[in-house]
């Protein structure tokens, strides 16, 4: 199995609120660290991918984050003009601007057109090796299926001439295993879950990509061991131990007992929710990153999981 961040194209996607941006940011940020170029692109140009980085607004043009960091915003008619310019070999922007402003009407009026854009300049990206690795802070786990069949799907569609050719080349860089891959971000709970298996299972079916690994986000410690979760259940049960104790500590311990009830039953209830993963998945690699207790994100945090995500690989 190709190592994770030896390959040069990772789609990062999952359910909306698992911390998918916070996933591409962190993976981008160990590519950095690890040596490698990397182009961290989130695909949603409203996206809040430059909070992690606590960087000014990025654009189409990649904004430089740190020695070997990149990040930029996905803009489909800067794409489109771009794609003009290199692919067809139009050598002068201002005569395709009238041919830019009919991009919505182009991209309504042929399903595809605004996938393939954004896919085609990612993998355009790696095959002209700009940088070892792009990380891309893709579409939910609800649009990414068909972002990245499009390709295919136009390839279909056209039987010969440039386009078809322009996408037989997007095709060679996706369905190459060892280039490129899809990492699906869940959480330990049911529905996260049940979507990070259907997709996983549509990403087979209905596109070339590879599932390169489910990372599961927000896995809480085990703070107690068997014996130690026994010892609390036998203290609720005896009320006479619970009044000296509280008594010897100069207050109620009570609340610190439901506290520990809560954080056991809270794990052990998403434990089954990763046993199912492990089971539906098995063969896929897991990676689990704990749950970060704080209220705000940026280049700390960032740094954090991607030290979690750093262990987890080995790194």
């Amino acid at each position: 199995m190709t190592s994770l961040l030896d390959r040069r194209l990772l789609f990062v996607t999952g359910k909306g609120g698992v911390g998918k941006t916070t996933m591409a940011a962190a993976l981008g940020t160990l590519a950095a660290e690890a040596g490698k170029r990397t182009l961290v692109c989130e695909v949603d140009a409203k996206g809040n991918l430059a909070d992690f980085f606590e960087a000014g607004p990025t654009g189409f043009a990649p904004t430089q984050i740190s020695e070997r960091l990149f990040a930029m915003s996905m803009d489909t008619e800067e794409s489109l003009k771009e794609y003009l310019s290199l692919q067809l070999k139009m050598p002068v922007l201002a005569r395709i601007g009238s041919l830019a402003r009919t991009f919505d009407f182009v991209a309504t009026a042929a399903p595809g057109v605004r996938e393939i854009l954004t896919v085609g300049k990612l993998a355009w990206e790696v095959r002209e090796g700009h940088y070892d690795l792009v990380v891309v802070d893709a579409s939910a786990s609800g649009h990414i299926v068909g972002q990245l069949a499009a390709p295919e799907a136009i390839k279909e569609l056209v039987q010969v001439g440039l386009v078809r050719d322009q996408t037989g080349w997007m095709l060679d860089i996706l369905g190459d295993a060892e280039r490129t891959g899809v990492v699906i971000v869940a959480a330990p709970e049911e529905m996260p879950v049940q979507e990070t298996i259907e997709l996983a299972a549509r990403l087979e079916a209905e596109t070339v990509v590879d599932l390169a690994a489910v990372v599961v986000n927000r896995v809480l410690p085990e703070l107690f061991n068997e014996t130690e979760e026994a010892l609390f259940d036998r203290l609720r049960a005896d009320d006479e131990h619970v009044a000296a104790l509280s008594t010897a500590a100069g207050g109620s311990v009570a609340p610190i007992l439901d506290a520990a009830e809560l954080a056991v039953s809270l794990r052990r209830s998403r434990a089954g929710h990763l046993q199912r993963l492990r089971t539906e998945l098995a063969g896929t690699e897991l990676l689990y990153v704990p749950y970060l207790f704080q209220r705000s994100h940026g280049v700390r945090a960032t740094a954090r999981i991607a030290g979690h995500l750093g262990e987890e690989l080995g790194r």
